[in-house]
């Protein structure tokens, strides 16, 4: 991966690691799409976004055969929305599940690191994309005031990065 590819990467993962909840975004074996609240655990180095889950749940049987996925995460107070796709893959790693565990995951798996059912979602980054503005949001609604007045796209309302990995 490429020192851009890595600052790009570093960025991301500054962006999403105090937005803990995502949606996780699947298709469905009619196609149709379907999202669901999780917990975010990581974006390691590699460009891996890690969740727990259980191996039960009727979504990630689908996974093999619609590994595309999608994940957006939102912290609107700081004007900050976020989506990551990505291909993902169910999988049973006690190492990794050991590495990411934490107390809060223990309420969702009662038998801990030894819960039967306990596996780990590894979506591979395939293309991220984040919308950040700094401004305040007063500042970001003069902008667009001044937008609708002089018929002209608001500017400076904040960062719009595209990252392929």
């Amino acid at each position: 991966m490429s020192t851009r590819h890595q600052e790009q990467l570093a960025a991301l993962r500054d962006k999403v690691e105090d937005v803990k909840f995502g949606m996780f975004t699947t298709t469905n074996p009619d196609l149709s799409l379907s999202s669901r609240p999780m917990t975010s655990q990581q974006i390691d180095t590699q460009g891996q976004l890690w969740f727990f889950t259980s191996d039960e749940s009727a979504f990630v049987k689908n996974l093999q055969a619609q590994p595309s996925v999608n994940v957006t995460f939102a912290k609107p107070e700081d004007s900050l929305y976020v989506s990551i796709s990505g291909r993902a893959m169910l999988i049973k790693n006690r190492e990794k599940a050991e590495e990411l565990w934490n107390p809060m995951v223990g309420a969702w798996f009662p038998g801990g690191l030894d819960d039967p059912h306990l596996a780990l979602i590894n979506v591979d980054i395939r293309d991220a994309e984040y919308w950040d503005s700094a401004s305040s949001k007063m500042t970001q609604l003069f902008a667009m005031a001044k937008g609708v007045l002089t018929g002209q796209r608001p500017s400076d309302v904040g960062e719009h990065v595209e990252i392929k990995l």
